[in-house]
């Protein structure tokens, strides 16, 4: 399916990639890392991926400060307890928790868990055994893991000292599973939004990953209306200051656990955060390799950057005297190198690592032995970013084609999908689905007072007359237009008295802030229009 040419100019034979985990894994190995392992990119900035990096499940990544339901969340979603599972209102969750997929339940200790080739985890035994012994992934036979995995993490705590007793760079270990996962939900809980300065490190630790960062204010029935919309404009204005984007972020207001609510005067609104919050969550699986994609280009992007500041830094250092000081010199004026190959190479500012944290690492590198520019290898990397990735697009797309069902399924994500239950079930157009009578009945001689005031001629109205009483709606066209088409049954152009209550009945709805159907639905079809079958 995919080919390119070798370092002899010769073309190979055809590399044929069976599914886009495959032509990433090879891509990678073939034509990144070479470039990587060459400027000792995994010193720097992350591990060397591995195969299970590419095959692995779409991953949740769950992060808040303690008691704002992290792990009932996950609870929630799977309608089910999971081993190791811990809740309460102090600090419970004191480990990282992969919950994933497995034919029993049981739990795996992070030491067993990082030599397992097949779990996406080997590379997380550089954060040491501190970490490790708090790390553990809980495995159990669920038809929500079937398709994602979910990480939950310990709550973040304030104050110095629980920070320093960690024992492990918190924010480190965040950063490696943000660069992952597939989604990173932020929880915060409606009573207690001042965010600590470790959470503040810690969404700071995850700002180059904003395009998979949700937030949800928990526990949001504790409080009444008028106090939700204060703690929501609170939440805005706190994370407007830590998250540095023009755009804002998106934020589900609701409830995420299995008990009655305490205030249910926004019962309405928590359905359809919570609807809206599962689409998203569903839609994981079927966007996995794009993602994977992105975050493969994402990934070269950088490696290009530091190659040239790698090779930078060796061309400056003198040959046999004074490497001392000009490594020094060269780590205090690494903003300036910055800015030359930036001009030199038109490269974006926002390609760049942080300066601070580079200056850190260089601190303790060998600068003698960095290796100068290797052209061959660059030209590997572009010509994988400007052909191949390409080509594995539209294999992305095959892919989508060949599995346009493919959605997380079971647990919480089946309570609401049909039946009465599901969101916006008996509103808007779809009230008086259920119903024997036809809904339009209700008010069709209201309507049929104004339908004989149009003067109609054998029983029907034209578009011109009803065109003139539908615009009082003061609708735009376009959605009148829509209401047109819906409304006129049979397609002659005219309206009867049964489709011109139906006309007003969508006028109304509409105006009741509800969306219009695609298509008309069978129990708002006239009566005299339905087939009888």
């Amino acid at each position: 399916m995919f080919s390119w040419s070798n370092k002899n100019g010769k073309k190979k034979d055809p590399e044929l990639f069976q599914t886009v985990s495959d032509g990433l894994r090879r891509l990678y190995q073939t034509k990144l890392f070479p470039l990587e392992d060459t400027y000792r990119f995994h010193e720097f900035h992350s591990p060397a991926l591995e195969d299970a990096d590419f095959d692995n499940k779409p991953m949740v990544l769950l992060v808040g400060q303690y008691s704002t339901g992290k792990t009932t969340f996950i609870r929630h979603l799977m309608e089910q307890d999971f081993p190791g599972m811990r809740i309460g209102p102090e600090p419970t969750t004191d480990s990282f928790i992969a919950v994933m997929h497995g034919d029993q339940d049981g739990v795996i200790p992070g030491n067993a868990l990082v030599v397992d080739p097949k779990k996406p985890f080997r590379k997380l035994n550089a954060f040491g055994n501190a970490f490790l012994n708090r790390f553990m992934c809980a495995q159990m036979p669920n038809p929500v893991l079937e398709s994602i995995s979910i990480i939950d993490t310990p709550g973040i705590l304030s104050g110095e000292k629980q920070r320093i007793s960690r024992g492990y760079d918190f924010a480190a270990v965040l950063e490696w599973f943000a660069e992952r996962v597939d989604r990173i939900i932020l929880l915060f809980d409606a009573h207690k939004l001042d965010i600590s300065d470790e959470f503040s490190e810690v969404i700071r630790a995850l700002k180059n990953h904003e395009d998979k960062m949700r937030v949800v204010l928990n526990k949001a029935d504790q409080i009444g209306t008028q106090q939700l919309m204060r703690v929501y404009g609170a939440l805005m204005w706190s994370l407007g200051k830590i998250i540095n984007t023009p755009e804002v972020v998106r934020v589900y207001i609701g409830s995420f656990w299995a008990q009655p609510l305490l205030v249910p005067d926004n019962r309405k609104l928590f359905e359809a955060e919570e609807q809206d919050l599962f689409r998203d969550i569903q839609g994981l699986p079927r966007n996995a390799a794009l993602r994977k994609l992105n975050d493969l280009i994402k990934r070269a992007r950088l490696a290009k950057v530091h190659a040239f500041i790698i090779s930078s830094l060796k061309k400056e250092m003198p040959s046999v005297f004074g490497k001392e000081n000009k490594k020094k010199e060269l780590i205090a004026n690494l903003g300036e190198i910055y800015l030359k190959i930036e001009k030199e190479h038109q490269i974006s500012p926002g390609d760049f690592p942080s300066l601070k944290k580079m200056q850190e690492t260089l601190a303790g590198q060998d600068f003698t032995k960095f290796q100068s520019m290797k052209p061959r290898l660059l030209e590997s990397v572009e010509d994988m970013l400007a052909n191949d990735i390409a080509k594995l697009m539209t294999l992305v797309r095959q892919e989508e084609a060949a599995m346009p069902s493919q959605a997380v399924k079971g647990g919480a994500f089946e309570g609401t999908m049909n039946g009465p239950f599901g969101h916006g079930y008996g509103e808007g157009a779809g009230e008086g689905i259920d119903e024997l009578e036809w809904v339009v009945a209700r008010d069709k001689p209201s309507y049929d007072e104004i339908f004989y005031t149009l003067s109609p001629i054998n029983g029907k109205v034209s578009g011109a007359m009803a065109k003139k009483e539908m615009v009082k709606s003061k609708l735009p066209n376009t959605v009148l237009g829509k209401i047109w088409k819906l409304a006129d049954v049979d397609k002659d152009g005219f309206l009867d008295d049964e489709e011109f209550a139906l006309a007003n009945h969508l006028i109304k709805v509409k105006l009741e802030g509800h969306e219009l159907p695609g298509d008309l639905p069978g129990h708002l079809v006239p009566p005299s229009k339905r087939s009888q079958d």
